[in-house]
Formats: C-alpha cells, sequence, structure tokens
C-alpha cells in the first residue's frame, strides 16, 4: 500500500473522530438537558408540565423516527445555512448531532426512570427546591446510566458518520466508498471496516471504564 494512500487512511480516521467528537460533545449538551425535561414534567413529577412534555415527546419522537440518511438529505438547506456546504466533515456534523440529540434524550430520561421514587420524596420533605433535586440527586444517581447512554450514542454516531460518508459526508466512509468500493479494493474496504470496528470498541471500553468509576463514587 502507498504511502498516499496511508495518509488518506489516517486523514479519514481523523476526520471521522472529528465528526463524531463535535457532534457527540453538542449532542450531550444539548440531549441531556432535554431528558432531564422529558423526565421532570411528567405528570406527577416535581415540575409537572402535561402540555409541554407533551410537545417534547412528541418533537422528541420525530427526531428519533426519520432515517438518517434521509435526514441527511432533508436538511440540507439548513445545513448550508449553518456551515455553508452540504458536503464535507463539518456539514456531516450539523444531521449527525440532529439526529444524536433526541437520541441521548429519551436514554436519559430512561436513566432517571431508574432512581429511586424515595430519594425524591426525601429531599422534598427536606426542602429541597426542584433545581437542587435535579442537580443533587437525580442527576448524581442516574450518572452511571447517563454515561451508558452518551457511551451508546457515540458507537451509534460512528456507524452514522461512516453512513454520511456515502453521500459526501467525508471520513472512514468516505474512504470506503470511493476507493475501496468504487475501485474495487478490498484492502481498502477492510481496513476502513477494521478502523471503525477498533474504534467502536475503543469507545465502548471507554465509556465502561467511567460507569464503573461512577458506580464506586
Amino acid at each position: 500500500m502507498s504511502g498516499a494512500m496511508l495518509e488518506l487512511i489516517l486523514m479519514a480516521t481523523l476526520d471521522t473522530l472529528y465528526m463524531v467528537g463535535i457532534s457527540g460533545l453538542v449532542a450531550a449538551a444539548l440531549g441531556v438537558p432535554l431528558g432531564v425535561l422529558l423526565y421532570v414534567t411528567r405528570p406527577g413529577q416535581i415540575l409537572a408540565r402535561p402540555a409541554l412534555n407533551g410537545i417534547l415527546g412528541i418533537v422528541t419522537n420525530i427526531g428519533r423516527s426519520i432515517p438518517f440518511i434521509i435526514l441527511m438529505v432533508a436538511i440540507i438547506p439548513f445545513t448550508r445555512l449553518v456551515v455553508g456546504s452540504s458536503i464535507g466533515t463539518n456539514a456531516a456534523i450539523v444531521p449527525l448531532t440532529i439526529a444524536a440529540i433526541p437520541f441521548v434524550a429519551r436514554l436519559v430520561e430512561g436513566a432517571l426512570n431508574e432512581v429511586s421514587p424515595g430519594l425524591i420524596e426525601a429531599a422534598q420533605s427536606m426542602g429541597a427546591t426542584p433545581y437542587q433535586i435535579i442537580t443533587k440527586v437525580l442527576l448524581p444517581e442516574a450518572r452511571g446510566g447517563i454515561i451508558t447512554g452518551l457511551t451508546i450514542t457515540v458507537v451509534t454516531l460512528v456507524s452514522y458518520s461512516a453512513m454520511a460518508g456515502a453521500v459526501g459526508g467525508g471520513g472512514l466512509g468516505d474512504l470506503g466508498i470511493r476507493y475501496g468500493y468504487n475501485r474495487f479494493n478490498p484492502v481498502v474496504m477492510l481496513i476502513t471496516v477494521a478502523i471503525l470496528v477498533v474504534m467502536v470498541q475503543g469507545f465502548q471500553s471507554l465509556g465502561d471504564t467511567l460507569v464503573r468509576k461512577a458506580d464506586h463514587k
């Protein structure tokens, strides 16, 4: 394999890590608060707002129901508005983030469901405000589950980023399609798949380690 091809593989790997990293961080920053809102605004919860909860639930479900490849094409005008282009790694970050936010929100909501209602009632009986309950009870108690959810999201983003390569998103998916599939080069395809597998295993191992540390605290 030539040095030029090795350089292309390295750059594609870095592009994939860049796409996954940025979209994962933004999705976590927006998806975690959305997941908390979905939980605390339920009927009977500390900030019960059934109407708001219903609207948030519908929006979240719509976001999760659209296949990623369709989402990429559907929001091309918005992507151009945000980053000035509809192709390349920066353009791929926009649909990756939008796809991940509702995913994160539902996983966070699920993690909060595992928190014992008795802990919330105990905090309320001691006069804790909703903000204090969220920051001192809900989030710390659900920490392990939230980290697990974020790990699942990052692993999913790796596969989504490869899919984005099929429509000019850059990264390993683009490399595999252009230099592996289109040029009938199985070696490039195998290397691309191997790097993606290693990437997923690395993120999963890191997530598992963080969950173990969180559970010990």
